[in-house]
């Protein structure tokens, strides 16, 4: 074995010393969160699918489910037919600005831990939010005012935008409170 020299001693070479690519990945994140994650996504995909339910039961004959379904979503939403998506024929259970709401909540926590860990809890900046919001209220002011006529497309986008920033602020949120209430008992 070839001996090096090293200022005043006499070394051997060293074994290399490789991290190893699995011990530089990140942890994985533990089950409460992946459980809430999944928890929350499904409930959303669950309203989304519901919202699209509607119109497809009363096009196939199931006036009687389709019903339910609208019943249920007029306390949240007015329900107007022109400014509702249809679908068949007939309107989705909400009107094109909810079912913005709705669906980019819905997408944006599928794709949440693409774009953030799960074992993060804190929350970008409140102006992120406020700033999401002003596309929202600038659109429904203007047509409320008569000034500019939304239209499905704008109620649709500035929905999706609010709601998509939204993620960000309650996943992390729904992780924490579940962690502290978990820590207490």
């Amino acid at each position: 074995m070839q001996k090096y020299e090293v200022g005043d001693r006499i070394e051997e070479p060293r074994a290399a010393t490789r991290q190893s690519p699995v011990s530089s990945l990140q942890p994985l994140p533990s089950k409460l969160p992946i459980a809430i994650w999944v928890f929350t996504a499904t409930i959303a995909i669950t309203i989304v699918g519901l919202i699209i339910a509607a119109p497809l039961a009363q096009a196939n004959g199931h006036a009687a489910f389709a019903f339910s379904i609208y019943n249920v979503f007029h306390f949240v939403c007015h329900q107007l037919p022109e400014r509702s998506f249809h679908l068949a024929g007939y309107q989705f259970a909400v009107c094109a600005r909810c079912t913005g709401l709705y669906s980019g909540f819905a997408s944006a926590t599928l794709l949440y831990p693409l774009a953030r860990s799960l074992e993060r809890t804190d929350t970008p900046s409140r102006i992120w939010l406020l700033l999401a919001a002003v596309p929202l209220g600038v659109d429904f002011g203007l047509g409320y005012f008569g000034i500019w006529e939304n239209t499905h497309l704008t109620r649709f986008v500035t929905g999706a935008l609010l709601s998509t920033t939204a993620v960000f602020y309650i996943m992390p949120g729904l992780i924490q409170l579940t962690r502290r209430h978990q820590q207490e008992q």
